[in-house]
C-alpha cells in the first residue's frame, strides 16, 4: 500500500532510513555508512526535517517498508527501502506517486542526488545522470550523482 505520510510516521521513517543505509549489501564501506547515518534519526529534530516534505510511504503488512519525499521544485531528498523489501517494486510505486504529485503541481522535472545504491532504481524509472559528484560527511567521502527526469 502506498499512502502519504502523517506526522506520527516520523519514527518509523527514521528506522527505515537507518536500515536502508546501514543494513544489507552496499557499495559503501562501513565507515562511509556510519558517517552518512550514525544513529536512527528520531525526535523533534528529525520530525522538523520531515515537516516541509511531502512523503510517500510504502507499507507491507502494516509495516513501513520504504518512503520517498518530494519538495517544491521537484527535488527528491529522501528515497529509502528497507533491505528486506528491495526488489519488490516498492521504489517504482513510490516514484510513480511522487511523479503524479509533481505533475499535479506543474513541476517541469524531478531531480535528486542519488547514492550509488539508489542510482539503478532511479534509472529504472526514467531518470538520467547529469553528473557525478563526491560529498564529505564526517570525514568520509561519498560518491553520488545528480539525476533528473523531465516531466514536460
Amino acid at each position: 500500500m502506498i499512502r502519504w505520510a502523517a506526522p506520527q510516521d516520523a519514527e518509523a521513517l527514521g528506522q527505515v532510513f537507518y536500515s536502508a543505509v546501514r543494513d544489507g549489501p552496499s557499495p559503501y564501506t562501513e565507515a562511509q555508512r556510519a558517517a552518512w547515518v550514525r544513529d536512527v534519526p528520531s525526535g523533534p529534530r528529525w520530525a522538523a526535517r520531515l515537516t516541509p516534505l511531502r512523503i510517500a510511504v510504502a507499507e507491507v503488512d502494516g509495516t513501513v517498508a520504504g518512503f520517498m519525499s518530494i519538495e517544491s521544485g521537484g527535488y527528491i531528498d529522501l528515497a529509502f527501502i528497507r533491505p528486506a523489501h528491495r526488489g519488490a517494486g516498492l521504489f517504482r510505486q513510490l516514484a510513480a506517486r511522487v511523479e503524479d504529485h509533481a505533475r499535479s503541481k506543474g513541476e517541469p522535472l524531478l531531480w535528486t542526488h542519488a547514492s550509488l545504491m539508489a542510482q539503478p532504481a532511479f534509472r529504472a524509472v526514467g531518470f538520467s545522470t547529469i553528473h557525478h559528484e563526491r560529498v564529505e560527511r564526517h570525514g568520509e567521502h561519498l560518491d553520488r550523482a545528480r539525476m533528473e527526469k523531465r516531466l514536460g
